[in-house]
């Protein structure tokens, strides 16, 4: 039997029934990504399985460094082949990490290859997989076709002009691909020249002189119509520490004018501003009904010589230590306060925080919308087999996991789909485990099917209201 079989993570009879008769025949709604509107527009074809699956996943990036791969062969010139032989080399290495499981479904799932990659594998799979790439099926709308994908929302930033989204619309294509609004670097008050300049571009794309904080507002207002019209219902913000610090709008106005003039801010001004400006967005958003989202905890860019090298999203980030169980609480009540708070899914990044997160779901749950403040699924470093079962226990415990929205790719590749059967196979295997201890009656299997049914698809269609 091969690896990847079809009772894979399924370790009991209950869990076999629970996934292959409810869970696996579920459309996919990945509602938080970061596809390319661009190549899904185009319908891209790949050029080889080296672009596809290693071109910008910076978790394979990570583990190639550990294992001693010289950078050349990561992100530098080498040819395709010569990258792929190097990754191939490094997963008989990545035995429990996650990276282990999800190569081996992606090969079976998407090229129907039931071998195991290692380097006496790695040219003839490299050859298939390259073979069938020339294939239309295997483009990038054949993929999400051939995966049962439903639904996709896009990261995209308020100066996006959505062009893509528009021509994906207009030709008809059956999976809908929805924008996301991302205003992380209308926040990025830290460094004044780099605010400064995307200040210049939100000017362009609003038509809004941006002299004043209430210009500020103003223009991201514009913008935030603007995505409303092209069919966006949801927001994401995604932030480090989590910013609450209370000022008067004075002085709101007066941190503005001192970094729009180029002078750098102190720590407790940046936090300041910006926790007016991500208030203010949190007010749009609720104006309109929209779903947030808030990614909170992560330390990026730590290696600055490779920042400076190769940019952001190259595999330099770190789960951080933040405490920000006080100033998200404060942030959430402040919204509430004034009616102003709207559905919203916490992701915390560091497993830590996993319970005091579950917690404060409770704190503003208004009886509106079942499930209205959710646990984001494990993220990051954590959206893998002990990272979605710590995150589904915690919220089982001190929440309704019956209510929970499910899983999400949270990623750049096509080929990350087969994310979704993972998790739906630990849900079963997690849910089944309590059925054969005696921890739920037999008698609640009905129930527990639709509970799987639920948050595999109709919680996160009911939620977002696709």
């Amino acid at each position: 039997m091969s690896f990847i079989n079809p009772d894979f993570l399924l370790n009991s009879e209950a869990a076999r029934k629970l996934y292959h008769e409810h869970a696996a025949k579920l459309p996919i709604i990945d509602y938080h990504c970061h596809l390319s509107p661009k190549e899904i527009a185009e319908d891209k074809q790949f050029s080889s399985i080296t672009e596809l699956w290693l071109g910008g996943d910076h978790y394979k990036w990570r583990a190639m460094r550990t294992n001693g791969v010289d950078e050349r062969f990561i992100t530098g010139d080498a040819d395709p082949w010569e990258k792929f032989q190097k990754w191939s080399e490094t997963v008989p290495y990545t035995l429990r990490n996650p990276l282990y499981h999800w190569t081996h479904l992606e090969l079976k799932t998407a090229f129907g290859i039931d071998k195991v990659l290692n380097p006496s594998t790695a040219r003839e799979i490299y050859d298939i997989c390259n073979e069938k790439l020339k294939l239309p099926e295997f483009s990038a709308r054949g993929l999400m076709l051939h995966y049962g994908v439903e639904t996709v929302c896009t990261t995209d930033d308020p100066v996006d002009s959505l062009e893509y989204h528009r021509a994906i619309r207009e030709s008809g294509f059956k999976v809908k691909v929805l924008p996301a609004w991302r205003p992380d670097k209308a926040m990025a008050v830290d460094n004044p020249d780099t605010y400064n300049a995307y200040l210049s571009r939100l000017e362009e794309a609003s038509g809004v002189a941006i002299e004043s904080y209430p210009d500020l507002i103003i223009a991201l207002r514009k913008r935030h119509d603007f995505f409303a019209t092209q069919g966006c219902t949801v927001a994401d913000h995604g932030v480090s520490d989590f910013p609450w610090a209370e000022a008067s709008e004075q002085e709101i106005s007066n941190l503005f004018l001192k970094v729009r003039t180029g002078d750098q801010l102190n720590p407790t001004e940046v936090m300041k501003l910006q926790t007016a400006i991500l208030l203010e967005l949190c007010r749009m958003n609720h104006e309109k009904g929209w779903v947030q989202q808030f990614h909170f905890g992560p330390i990026r860019n730590v290696n600055s010589r490779m920042f400076h090298k190769l940019g952001p999203d190259t595999g330099f980030d770190s789960i951080g230590d933040f405490s920000c169980a006080v100033p998200l609480g404060k942030f959430l009540n402040a919204l509430d306060s004034d009616d102003s708070l709207t559905k919203t899914i916490l992701y915390n990044i560091n497993p830590a925080d996993n319970v005091w997160v579950a917690t404060m779901l409770g704190n503003f749950q208004d009886g509106t919308v079942p499930g209205k403040i959710q646990m984001g699924s494990g993220w990051w470093f954590n959206d893998q087999l002990y990272g979605m079962e710590a995150q589904m226990n915690a919220l089982s415990m001190q929440g309704l996991l019956s209510r929970f929205v499910g899983m999400l790719t949270d990623s750049r590749s096509f080929l990350s789909y087969p994310r979704h059967e993972y998790f739906r196979r630990v849900l079963c295997n997690l849910l089944g485990a309590d059925i054969e201890k005696g921890l739920i009656p037999q008698e609640e299997m009905k129930r527990v099917e639709d509970m799987v049914e639920d948050i595999c698809y109709n919680n996160v269609k009911s939620y977002f209201k696709f």
